[in-house]
C-alpha cells in the first residue's frame, strides 16, 4: 500500500476486522461508489507485504475491469498482468481474468494458484452464479487458494444458484441466506458523504399502442394496469418513434447544462434497453445538442477504450445499452436516463450505482425514470439492503426477485425479436408529462412541489444543498404547498359558508312570509304553523334549519295553499 493512501471509516473498520480475525474466506458487502476496490487492494499489499501470500489472482465480470483492477493496483504498488496468456511473466505479482475466463480452463488457473501461496479477490462475486458452470469453475479453481476476499456492491440474485464461497445461514421461512463477513449500506455510504444523493424524476404520460388482436389502448403511463398492459406502456414510453423519450432527453439535458454551470465535465448517461434504441437515442441527442454522443455497443471491439476515454474527457453525453454496469467507474456522470425495459433490483442497483460516486460533498445526482410503480419502488427503496436467499417462498406473481434471472439472462443476450414476435405488439403514440420526484425513500408529486418547472432546478446544482437539506427542502415545499391548498380550500369554504347563509336568510324570510299569509286565511298562529311545518318536514325551527329544510317547509305550505284551494 501507497503511504499516502488514506481509507475511510468503513474501510479502516473492515480492515481491522479482518487483520483481527485473518479469516480464509472474508465476504464484503458495499455500496456502489464506497471504495471496495482500495479496501481490496489495501489488503492485498499487506498480505504480500506480510507474506502470507505470494500472488494476487483478481477475477471480475468484464474485460474492461481487468484493465480497471490493474491500473488501480499499480497505483498501489502491485502489478498485475489484465492479459494474461501462458505463463505470468516475472514482473507480475499476479493477475485478472474474467468469470468467463475461469470457466474456460478452470484447471489451468487452479493449478497456478496451487504454485503459490494466493489470494484471490472475487470482484462482484454474484456473477459466479450467472450459470451453473461458471460457479463450478470459480468453486474449482480458487479451492486451494491461501485467501478468498468476495466483494459485492449490488443486491444478491434471486435464483437457487449458490455463490461459492459465500455462507449461507438458515432462515425462519425455511430459507438461507447470505451472510456478509462486512457490510456497507448506501444508507450508511449516503450519512458519511462517500456517495451522492440520489434524485428520480419520474415522468408520466399519455401512452397508445395497437395490441396483438389490434384493439387501440390509450393509458397514461403508471395508472394500475395489468402486467402486460404496463409492459406495452412502458415500451411504448421508450420508443424512439414516440414524444415521450425525446421529452425526457430534452428535460434531462437542461438538468445536465444546469450541472455543468458548477461542474464544467459533468456527464450524463442514456442506458437503452438494446442496440437499435441507442442508436436511435444517440441520433436524438445528436439532434438536441449538436454534438455526437459516446456510444457503447456491448458486443462492438473497442466498448472498454471509449468508455475510459469517455470517462477522462468532457463530453456530455454518453448511451450505453450493458457495458456501463457494476464496476464501472466513471465519477463525472451526474444525470441519467433510465431507458430500458430492464427492471429487476439487481440491474436497476447496478445502473443506479454508476451515479452514486462523489467527488466533493453537496453533489447531487438526477435519474429520469418512467413513472411505472415497479421503478419507482426500486427507487423508493434505495436503500434496503439485501442477502442472497436461496429457498425463497414465492407468494406473489408479481414479486420483484422472482423472475430476476430470468429477465436479466434475457435482457443481456439482447436477441432480436422474431418476425412473429414484432407484429403482436406497436406502439402507436406518446406524450411526457412530469410526474413526481423520488428522493430520501419519500415520493414528492410535483403538484404538491412546484407551479413553475424552473423551481425545481436549482435541487441539483451541485455544492448548493447537503443530502439532509435537499430532503427537508422537499418536505418543506410540500408541507407549503399543502398550506397553500388548506388555506384556498378554508377561504372556499368561507365563501360557500356565506353564501349559504344568505340563501338561508332568504328562505328564511319566504317561509316566514308565506306563514303570514296562511295565519291571515286560516286564522292559525304563526306558531301553530311554523310547529306543524316541522312535525311534517321534521329539522330543528327555522333559525337553526338547513336550506333544504327550509325550501321543504316552504313547499308543504304551498302544497296546503293549493289543496285549500
Amino acid at each position: 500500500m501507497s503511504s499516502g493512501q488514506r481509507l475511510r471509516a468503513w474501510q479502516r473498520e473492515a480492515l481491522e476486522q479482518y487483520q483481527r480475525t485473518q479469516p480464509r474466506d472474508f465476504l464484503t458487502v458495499a455500496t456502489p461508489g464506497a471504495g471496495k476496490t482500495t479496501f481490496a487492494l489495501t489488503i492485498a499489499a499487506d498480505l504480500l507485504h506480510r507474506r502470507v501470500v505470494e500472488r494476487i489472482v483478481v477475477i471480475a465480470p468484464t474485460e474492461h475491469l481487468k484493465t480497471q483492477w490493474a491500473l488501480s493496483a499499480a497505483s498501489m504498488g502491485i502489478s498485475l498482468d489484465p492479459d494474461l496468456s501462458g505463463a505470468l511473466a516475472p514482473q507480475f505479482q499476479g493477475y485478472a481474468v474474467t468469470y468467463a475466463g475461469i470457466a474456460t480452463n478452470p484447471i489451468a488457473h487452479r493449478v497456478r494458484v496451487e504454485r503459490q501461496r494466493t489470494l484471490v479477490i472475487l470482484d462482484e462475486i454474484h456473477h459466479a452464479g450467472d450459470a451453473l458452470s461458471w460457479g463450478e469453475a470459480v468453486q474449482e479453481a480458487c479451492e486451494p487458494a491461501e485467501r478468498r476476499l468476495a466483494l459485492t456492491g449490488t443486491p444478491f440474485r434471486s435464483d437457487d444458484n449458490p455463490i461459492p464461497f459465500v455462507t449461507y445461514a438458515p432462515q425462519s421461512d425455511g430459507s438461507i441466506a447470505s451472510v456478509a463477513d462486512y457490510a456497507y449500506g448506501y444508507g450508511s455510504a449516503l450519512r458519511d458523504g462517500v456517495v451522492r444523493p440520489v434524485l428520480f424524476m419520474a415522468y408520466s404520460g399519455q401512452m397508445q399502442w395497437r395490441t396483438s388482436a389490434g384493439d387501440e389502448v390509450t393509458a397514461r403511463l403508471g395508472e394500475p394496469l395489468t402486467r402486460d398492459q404496463t409492459a406495452q406502456a412502458l415500451r411504448t414510453a421508450l420508443d424512439p418513434q414516440g414524444s415521450w423519450i425525446p421529452a425526457v432527453l430534452q428535460a434531462a439535458h437542461r438538468r445536465l447544462q444546469e450541472v455543468r454551470r458548477d461542474i464544467p465535465d459533468a456527464g450524463g448517461l442514456v442506458i437503452a434497453t438494446d442496440q437499435t434504441a441507442a442508436r436511435a437515442y444517440a441520433a436524438l441527442l445528436r439532434d438536441l445538442t449538436g454534438t455526437d454522443p459516446t456510444l457503447v455497443l456491448s458486443d462492438e471491439a473497442g466498448s472498454s477504450a471509449r468508455i475510459a476515454e469517455f470517462s477522462a474527457n468532457s463530453d456530455p453525453w454518453m448511451v450505453a445499452v450493458r457495458m456501463v454496469s457494476e464496476g464501472v467507474d466513471v465519477p463525472r456522470l451526474a444525470v441519467g436516463v433510465y431507458a430500458t425495459t430492464t427492471a429487476t433490483p439487481l440491474f436497476f442497483a447496478q445502473a443506479v450505482g454508476r451515479f452514486v460516486r462523489a467527488r466533493r460533498r453537496g453533489e447531487t445526482a438526477s435519474i429520469f425514470v418512467p413513472s411505472v410503480p415497479g421503478l419507482l419502488g426500486l427507487a423508493a427503496d434505495l436503500e434496503a439492503e439485501r442477502d442472497h436467499v436461496i429457498g425463497r417462498p414465492v407468494k406473489d406473481e408479481d414479486d420483484l426477485f422472482a423472475a430476476e434471472a430470468e429477465m436479466l439472462a434475457r435482457a443481456q443476450r439482447e436477441e432480436p425479436a422474431m418476425p412473429e414476435e414484432l407484429g403482436t405488439y406497436r406502439a402507436l403514440g406518446s406524450e411526457a408529462a412530469f410526474d413526481r420526484v423520488v428522493y430520501d425513500g419519500g415520493e414528492f408529486g410535483y403538484d404538491a412541489i412546484a407551479d413553475d418547472p424552473e423551481e425545481l432546478d436549482f435541487l441539483g446544482i451541485p455544492g448548493l444543498l447537503e443530502p439532509d437539506q435537499v430532503a427537508e427542502l422537499l418536505r418543506s415545499a410540500r408541507s407549503k404547498k399543502a398550506r397553500e391548498e388548506l388555506a384556498q380550500r378554508q377561504e372556499t369554504v368561507e365563501i360557500e359558508r356565506d353564501v349559504a347563509f344568505e340563501r338561508r336568510a332568504e328562505l328564511r324570510r319566504e317561509l316566514n312570509s308565506l306563514v303570514a299569509a296562511w295565519h291571515h286565511r286560516t286564522g292559525t298562529p304563526h306558531g301553530v304553523v311554523h310547529n306543524k311545518l316541522r312535525s311534517e318536514c321534521g329539522g330543528p325551527p327555522a333559525a337553526a334549519a338547513t336550506a333544504e329544510q327550509l325550501q321543504r317547509r316552504i313547499d308543504r305550505l304551498r302544497e296546503w295553499a293549493l289543496r285549500a284551494s
